[in-house]
């Protein structure tokens, strides 16, 4: 399945989230690696689209908001490394809406 070139991917998730360094949960460390960091949000959005997002979509179960979806596969960033991601999205129930949600570095 592939998820529409319209999928929302939230500003905020990016620059709050994947690119701030966290106690939690942290995932800036890992797209440092690709020479990700808040500076580069909108280039991140547009690898994300441009990169992940042609690829094929898995389904991975369907919680009470809607169809959890994965996107496995290479991530090049800004310096050119490659990363291996695994990428969640989900298509909402109630709006029918794709919606990128978080993204892990891929160990598989």
């Amino acid at each position: 399945m592939k998820l529409p070139p319209e999928t929302i991917i939230a500003r905020e998730k990016l620059t709050h989230y994947l690119l701030r360094p966290r106690d939690d949960h942290d995932k800036s460390g890992f797209l440092s690696l690709g020479g990700y960091g808040p500076a580069e949000a909108d280039r991140l959005e547009q690898d994300l689209r441009t990169q992940l997002l042609p690829l094929d979509a898995v389904h991975a179960g369907t919680t009470p908001y809607g169809e959890k979806l994965i996107i496995r596969g290479p991530l090049t960033g800004p310096n050119g490394r490659v990363l291996k991601v695994l990428s969640v999205w989900m298509l909402e129930k109630p709006s029918g809406l794709a919606k990128f949600i978080t993204l892990y570095p891929d160990h598989a």
